[in-house]
């Protein structure tokens, strides 16, 4: 067993440390982006439909996935995923008036559920925090 051991404090045993004020305020930046970018697409999907929805749908996709590479961590890909969601699901509800936004098409259903899996992906694909260390595999 002639090899290095990992000292017990490495990057994975440490607590979790809550984040610093600047990235607090990117987190917040991304998450007002991500619901602006909801509104936005949920104005201009139904006026072009097909090309309309694929427009709003890469937006969302092209803002979680640059964010999460941006920030170089998951969280950069779900703050705006979650503004997104928030955003679209409060256009959803209908006032009492009885307006609403989203129409009763397909449209609408492969708007919603779509950003959803777009933002289920793109967070997915986001880079995870990785331990410090050297690049070399560890041996049993």
């Amino acid at each position: 067993m002639s090899g290095r051991t990992r000292p017990a404090s490495s990057v994975l045993a440490q607590p979790l440390r809550p984040p610093s004020l600047g990235r607090a305020a990117l987190y917040l930046a991304l998450f007002v982006l991500g619901a602006a970018t909801g509104v936005a697409g949920a104005l201009l999907q139904p006026a072009w439909f097909p090309g309309g929805l694929l427009l709003a749908l890469a937006a969302e996709a092209g803002l979680c996935l640059g964010a999460g590479r941006a920030t170089g961590r998951r969280g950069g890909a779900v703050a705006p995923a979650a503004g997104w969601a928030l955003a679209v699901v409060l256009l959803t509800t209908s006032r009492p008036e009885g307006d609403f936004l989203f129409a009763a098409g397909s449209g609408s259903y492969l708007f919603l559920l779509g950003g959803i899996a777009v933002a289920v992906m793109c967070a997915t694909l986001a880079p995870v925090r990785q331990p410090g260390g050297g690049t070399a595999r560890l041996r049993k």
